[in-house]
Parts: structure tokens; sequence; C-alpha cells
């Protein structure tokens, strides 16, 4: 499935990798914020979410780090969606 896709699911969780300061100065809509250097002790959450999740931040290189830290942990459905512009803009033009 493609990230289009995962993003007008109802079923796709949205995690922001950026710090609480970055996320509080604006993010996508019903996104939940775990910080990158949070992910260690806060893997548990993310092996027993039961549901795709596309992973942002500022540019794409904080997600890209989380999602290649988390497929090696053993959490296979979670991808990278890049800058939280981007899949906020995604999420909400259902045109493309």
């Amino acid at each position: 499935m493609d990230i289009s896709s995962l993003l007008r699911s109802q079923d796709t969780m949205i995690v922001d990798v950026r710090t609480p300061v970055e996320f509080m100065g604006g993010h996508v809509a019903g996104s939940v914020n775990i910080p990158l250097h949070e992910l260690p002790n806060r893997l548990h959450e993310f092996k027993a979410a039961c549901k795709p999740m596309v992973l942002c931040c500022a540019s794409g290189a904080r997600s890209a780090q989380a999602a290649y830290y988390l497929s090696q942990q053993g959490v296979a459905d979670c991808y990278n969606g890049g800058s939280w512009l981007d899949v906020n803009y995604v999420k909400n033009n259902h045109n493309l």
C-alpha cells in the first residue's frame, strides 16, 4: 500500500517524531508525538499498535531513522511519510 492510501485510511496512526516544542508549533491533526530519542523506551507502544503507522518529522530524516529503527526491532507496518507538512497535505487533499 502506498503512503497516500495509508494517510487516507482511518486505521492509520500518524506518529510525529519531532520534539514536543516542534510538535506544538504545528502538526497533523490526530497525530501523536513520540520524539525520536524516546523510541527505545516506548517500543512497546509501537509493538502493541495493531494498525499501520506513518512516521513524520520536519524534513523526513528523523522519520527515516525511526522507520529503520522500528523495522529492525520487528515493527513491520511502519512507513516514513517524510515532512509533517507533506503528510498533512496528502492527508487533507483527497484529489491526489
